[in-house]
């Protein structure tokens, strides 16, 4: 197995602001926003998004909710190994909000199908937007697009794109794993 960085800790730490900034554009305030990190992995880009609209940006009112879509993905059935969920913290309503979904990595799409059946539990949002730190623009199983990228990856199918971060692997960087 070889992997290859991507993106080190200072380019990250740029495209979180720069995807920061790019929310602050559209969603000035947030009055009418909510966040919504894909467990497992989104939720660590959106607890950072979240810390830097805060802090560097002085943006407030950000509801902040992480979806658990284990069970609402169309391949859940298919793997051998027991299936381990996570919890869903939404603690707000998301009729007529604007939805962000925030995950690290859009791959074939279907994480992202499955947010938007799972969403609707907690009522219908007025629109909903996709942010993704990466990209696999040529992966795609169904037609969803990011409305905010931190970077594009052109990788073949036995490439694996890896996000760290510093609070679970202990550092924030990119990496395309390829597999023997």
């Amino acid at each position: 197995m070889s992997q290859k960085l991507l993106l080190n800790a200072t380019e990250v730490h740029i495209i979180l602001h720069r995807l920061a900034c790019q929310l602050i554009e559209n969603h000035s305030d947030f009055q009418h926003t909510v966040l919504i990190g894909l467990q497992p992995r989104g939720k660590y880009l959106a607890q950072r998004l979240t810390q830097l609209l805060q802090k560097d940006y002085g943006v407030h009112a950000i509801r902040l909710g992480f979806l658990d879509i284990t069970f609402f993905r169309d391949d859940f059935r298919r793997s051998g190994k027991p299936l381990e969920a996570n919890k869903t913290q939404i603690d707000f309503l998301v009729e007529n909000q604007k939805v962000v979904f925030i995950d690290d990595v859009l791959f074939t799409g279907r994480s992202i199908n499955a947010a938007l059946t799972a969403i609707q539990s907690f009522g219908r949002p007025s629109e909903v937007e996709l942010l993704t730190l990466i990209d696999r623009r040529f992966s795609r199983h169904l037609p969803i697009q990011p409305d905010y990228r931190g970077r594009q990856v052109d990788a073949i199918n036995d490439e694996v794109v890896k996000v760290c971060w510093q609070e679970k692997e202990g550092e924030d960087a990119v990496y395309l794993v390829t597999q023997p």
